[in-house]
């Protein structure tokens, strides 16, 4: 079953929503793996979008609901979906921008999703002459599943600024048994284990997703959380006997924040397999919630590209504080210098991983990135770090400019390559900034054009109208002249490290 709000639906009642949708994409022409794309908060319909383009042979490409229209045409036209199914309050802001070749379907937004979202009644029904997902769907005779395996096209930012469509090839068969092992290790989700599993992520992104899915296809209770709350989530453990969690550091933040009655008003006790990751989780904030919940807290490392190849326990978190966990089953790591040589014990580099249980991937039509990002069969994201004696990864800095927030990645070459087009700019600089909350937070410095009148309020409007919101800087500062090295570039590293050394010695 899966619980949204009041909402119940059996999964025999959703496997024969997902025949229909998948009959009808059949009827519509898709097949050969053409993408199906969806934008869609955590809903029922969610799970019948992914599971009619996988039933057809196809992926399905989540898009982030925070996007706008110019974004989410991107998407659409790198990826080649055909088809978009969109939840109704988050049309209005992508609508001018659709692909006219592309075929929408209009879900009408769940009472709780629009109450948590503040979403006015009218912006929640599916507006006239659109195409009612359910009723479309429901209008359709079933089709049986294709047995191929496919997996999500999920889109992720480079240092370009333009969004990479990361493919992974189809599992397998005899990559199946170890897949679900890993899964397992990672995620703590099996069959038949009476599991209660509470989404509070979406499933747009790629690690909540892969376990929303997996607990799906197993089976698990799944109750959906419309938008992260600290004390609605701990309502809905009480409520429904929750066992199971993927969640995020700044979650943990948010939990802690909360005044100590209420953190002791709700029985906590069916928690039984807590996993974090996305972001770097402080060593104090992982010991707070481990004495709070008990040894259910466990830790996974690794990206869209390379699945999951590290993760530790509540246990070898307080043995190992910092690390973020240890090669786990089909999991490889390997750090190198600069110059491709391996680095040894306690040496730092550049991580190189993968998740061999995995089938390998590639970036949509870009192969180019795809051979840069390799060494040796295995993938770097740019992340830095060492290996321990005991071959515990602990993280140092990230090669990259890619800022984390709030397990969110974010890619500052996008911000500065909208920015520097606005009036009165000269130049910029956008790079992550400590924040007690989301681990780090935007800053832009900003070099104005001559006598240019700009101001914070000015630019944050300007990036708002063109990016998602959570892009837009949150501090605006406005210098004469940016520093620049000799070769002309800007000198990021002496606007930054300020920030973290003043946080350091804080």
């Amino acid at each position: 079953m899966i619980i949204s709000g009041e909402r119940r639906i059996s999964y025999a009642e959703i496997h024969d929503r997902i025949a229909r949708a998948a009959g009808g994409l059949r009827a519509l022409g898709l097949s050969n793996g053409v993408p199906v794309a969806a934008m869609l908060r955590n809903d029922f319909a969610f799970f019948e979008a992914s599971g009619a383009a996988s039933a057809i042979g196809s992926p399905i490409v989540p898009i982030n609901w925070h996007l706008k229209g110019e974004e989410v045409a991107y998407i659409l036209a790198d990826s080649g979906a055909k088809v978009l199914v969109c939840h109704a309050d988050l049309l209005p802001q992508i609508a001018a921008e659709l692909p006219k070749d592309v075929k929408l379907f209009v879900v009408e937004t769940p009472p709780e999703i629009a109450a948590a979202f503040n979403v006015a009644v009218k912006d929640a029904s599916v507006p006239a002459g659109a195409a009612n997902w359910d009723t479309w769907r429901d209008g359709q005779q079933p089709a049986p599943a294709s047995t191929v395996r496919t997996s999500p096209m999920f889109y992720t930012s480079g240092t370009t600024g333009k969004p990479k469509g990361v493919r992974r090839k189809p599992l397998p068969p005899e990559l199946a048994a170890a897949a679900d092992r890993v899964g397992e290790i990672s995620y703590g989700t099996k069959p038949n284990d009476n599991q209660v599993v509470l989404m509070n992520g979406p499933m747009y992104h790629s690690a909540p997703n892969s376990y929303g899915m997996r607990a799906f296809n197993h089976g698990c209770t799944i109750v959906l959380e419309p938008r992260f709350d600290p004390e609605d989530l701990l309502s809905l453990i009480q409520r429904h006997g929750v066992t199971h969690m993927h969640m995020v550091p700044t979650m943990f933040v948010r939990l802690l924040r909360l005044p100590d009655d209420i953190k002791r008003k709700y029985d906590l006790s069916s928690l039984r397999f807590i996993v974090h990751g996305a972001a770097p989780c402080p060593v104090h904030l992982k010991k707070a919630m481990i004495a709070w919940w008990g040894p259910v807290i466990n830790e996974y490392f690794g990206s869209t590209e390379t699945g999951i190849p590290i993760w530790h326990s509540s246990a070898e978190a307080l043995a190992k504080p910092g690390t973020v966990g240890r090669a786990i089953e089909g999991g490889v790591v390997k750090i190198f210098g600069p110059n491709g040589e391996p680095r040894g014990i306690n040496e730092p580099g550049e991580i190189f991983m993968r998740q061999t249980a995995l089938s390998d991937f590639d970036y949509h039509g870009n192969a180019q990135a795809r051979a840069e990002a390799g060494r040796e069969g295995l993938v770097s994201v740019g992340d830095v770090g060492y290996l321990d004696e005991d071959g515990y990864l602990f993280l140092c800095d990230r090669k990259r400019d890619m800022v984390i927030s709030g397990g969110v990645n974010i890619y500052p070459a996008e911000i500065e390559g909208t920015l520097i087009a606005m009036d009165g700019v000269r130049d910029c600089a956008v790079f992550g900034i400590p924040d007690a909350e989301f681990g780090e937070r935007l800053c832009a410095y900003i070099e104005p054009d001559g006598l240019a009148k700009l101001t914070s309020e000015a630019v944050q409007g300007y990036l708002r109208g063109r990016l998602a919101n959570f892009k837009v800087p949150k501090d605006i500062v406005f210098v004469e002249a940016l520093p620049r090295e000799a070769s002309g570039k800007i000198f990021k590293k002496k606007l930054r490290d300020p920030y973290w050394e003043k946080a350091a010695t804080a």
